[in-house]
């Protein structure tokens, strides 16, 4: 923990906080559909083409459950469309590496997780997806699933802050003005800015390099038509050897055991085919090439994580420079951070919508500090092998970026429901995986998603403010309204379906042959790669303790389901919530009423998330990153 992170840090939160104000005024601009913004002149003709076109009366707005099922209608349409075309993939253009159709389970598994804004991969984008695949149906959803938890979360703002109505807004008003408005006018400029920096732009096939210095693999060997060449051989077992004698052969006390034929019941030998193997000369690589500028401008601004590699964030095409870098954390934070700045300009309570903001920035400093102090410390069995304390934990990072800035993206990420990854999360120390694991099993609410994040803060802050009422023998209030069972209801149903999800799939794969399989650590480490994968899927993040091997039928089918359950049965209580509260009469306040904004408040909303949000996951994060971190400590390793 140095000097350079301190004032890494230190401008990372100076540039957030100066950026939330002019965000959150310019998003009252486009939520509103009456809204005037500088880009009017070009955009609004466009904007009333797509009302026209869609059949949609941009004046009519929308009851809660209206609004819902516009929302599920429109995922549900969006969502056949990219299985179709990864179904497709082989017969479509723009596909110069002449990649096939994706399986029908991970083309299940991608088009859910690019629906549900998850963008969980459970493939190597450079070797599956075609470039038509990659920009029509995957960054297409970057866009939209962006802009739909961006609408949920002003529906509920809008629930909050009007009163005796039951209008909401229209959905697909607020999905056309955040997509024409906001994030392809951003994105098109963060686009051409990483172009500057070296990320690349453009359709050409991958390009075949001759390496520098050859080396030789293993092959499996194959016939005149393609067909695997196997062999018969004796499966043998481990036996001690014998002496003249016929005594175990003694080296220091230790039997000295040898390959010995394994025998079946009648004493002949088990058989066994295994691939015939030959050595292979590599002396090319492919490089991997295509339009990856514009999809990792929407991939961080929208939060979505999706990456054209399977290194992501860590790959030079990718994140060139360190300036690159830090603009894709800032982007991630950027939308989420602004909306607390929106919702305290709609409920005409700046302080509220500061102090919501404050006790985001709290708990993500905590995490950057634990994760980045857990990184810097290192492995002590690495110590004892040598290595300087001074290097830290460098396992799965990538040298440009270093220990400070891999823990503060980790936590940025996954604070965010971004998923993008600049370092290995699986070769994190156990406290430091501990840090994005709890993050996203928080419901990812310090700063969270776009629109995802604060309406999962909101949640909170509604149990925070009826915590408070029953402290002080009151019926609770927020904002003027008061809060009753109803509304207590839809928060913890919005809680305990994320908890019940998480726990109940990583439960199901743990003792499942299927789970199990996919295993490549054992122990409390093993079970966090489970554990972090449905967490990853529940929470709509998409980063993943890789160390999993997830490209199987069982496990892109139930973390398919996992991601459906995460977005959409969350959402439906949410708006339920914001329902209830737009109906709501103001009540005036009172020296009962408790204040939802200063040092108090932040204090009290810390505990709730704290202490409702982390008790449901804390015997699994015992038995998982907590009790790996002292068996660390006692020498051993998993």
């Amino acid at each position: 923990m140095n000097t350079s992170g301190w004032l890494q840090l230190a401008l990372f939160v100076g540039a957030l906080a100066l950026i939330t104000k002019p965000m959150g005024l310019y998003l009252m601009q486009v939520l509103d559909p009456k809204g005037k913004t500088w880009l009017d002149p070009v955009i609004r003709p466009v904007e009333r083409l797509s009302y026209w076109v869609m059949g949609v009366r941009a004046d009519q707005e929308q009851n809660w459950r209206q609004y819902t099922w516009a929302m599920l209608l429109f995922s549900l349409v969006s969502c056949v469309f990219t299985y179709v075309i990864l179904r497709l993939q082989n017969h479509l253009p723009l596909n110069p590496q002449g990649f096939g159709a994706l399986s029908p389970d991970l083309a299940f598994n991608t088009a859910i997780s690019f629906t549900t804004n998850t963008n969980w991969q459970s493939y190597s984008g450079e070797s599956t997806m075609s470039y038509l695949s990659q920009m029509v149906a995957l960054v297409i959803h970057n866009f939209c699933s962006a802009a739909t938890g961006i609408a949920i979360a002003a529906a509920l703002v809008r629930g909050i802050a009007r009163h005796s109505t039951q209008l909401l807004g229209n959905f697909w008003v607020d999905l056309v003005r955040v997509t024409y408005y906001l994030l392809l006018p951003i994105c098109l400029v963060l686009a051409v800015f990483y172009v500057s920096q070296g990320m690349i732009q453009n359709f050409k096939p991958y390009t075949q390099a001759k390496l520098v210095e050859s080396y030789t693999i293993q092959v499996q060997q194959t016939d005149a038509k393609g067909q695997p060449v196997t062999t018969n051989v004796a499966v043998t077992v481990q036996a001690p050897k014998l002496d003249a004698k016929g005594q175990p052969l003694m080296t220091n006390g230790v039997a000295v055991m040898m390959d010995m034929p394994q025998l079946d019941a009648k004493g002949q030998p088990v058989m066994t085919n295994l691939p015939v193997m030959v050595d292979q000369k590599v002396e090319m690589q492919s490089i991997a090439q295509g339009p990856m500028a514009s999809q990792v401008a929407i991939k961080m601004l929208g939060t979505n994580g999706g990456g054209n590699t399977n290194a992501n964030a860590a790959h030079p095409f990718e994140n060139p420079t360190p300036l690159s870098n830090f603009l894709q954390m800032l982007s991630i934070f950027a939308i989420g951070s602004g909306l607390t700045y929106y919702l305290g300009r709609m409920t005409k309570n700046q302080r509220h919508g500061w102090s919501v903001w404050g006790a985001m920035m709290t708990l993500f400093l905590a995490g950057t500090l634990l994760c980045w102090w857990a990184e810097s410390r290192g492995n002590p069995i690495h110590q004892q092998l040598g290595v300087a304390v001074a290097d830290g934990n460098m396992e799965g990072k990538e040298v440009r970026f270093g220990i400070f800035n891999s823990a503060l993206f980790a936590t940025v990420t996954t604070d965010a429901s971004c998923g993008a990854v600049n370092c290995m999360h699986d070769s994190l120390t156990a406290l430091g995986g501990f840090v994005p694991l709890f993050n996203i099993q928080l419901g990812e609410i310090i700063i969270g998603g776009v629109g995802a994040g604060l309406y999962g803060m909101l949640v909170f802050v509604v149990l925070a403010v009826f915590i408070a009422g029953l402290m002080v023998g009151r019926t609770p209030e927020y904002l003027g309204k008061k809060i009753q069972s109803f509304e207590v209801k839809m928060a913890m149903l919005a809680l305990l379906i994320l908890a019940i999800d998480i726990l109940g799939f990583s439960a199901w794969a743990a003792i499942s042959q299927w789970g199990l399989a996919g295993l490549n650590n054992n122990g409390p480490h093993g079970l966090s790669e489970i554990l972090y994968a449905y967490s990853s899927c529940t929470g709509n993040n998409g980063s993943a303790f890789a160390g999993l091997t997830a490209n199987t039928p069982w496990y892109n089918t139930t973390l398919g389901i996992a991601m459906l359950i995460g977005r959409f049965l969350m959402i439906i209580p949410i708006m339920a919530l914001a329902g209830s509260l737009a109906q709501k009469k103001l009540v005036p306040a009172s020296a009962g009423t408790f204040p939802v904004s200063g040092g108090t408040f932040v204090i009290l909303l810390i505990g709730t998330v704290l202490l409702v949000g982390a008790l449901n996951f804390l015997p699994a994060l015992t038995l998982g990153p907590i009790v790996e971190h002292f068996l660390m400590l006692q020498g051993k390793l998993f």
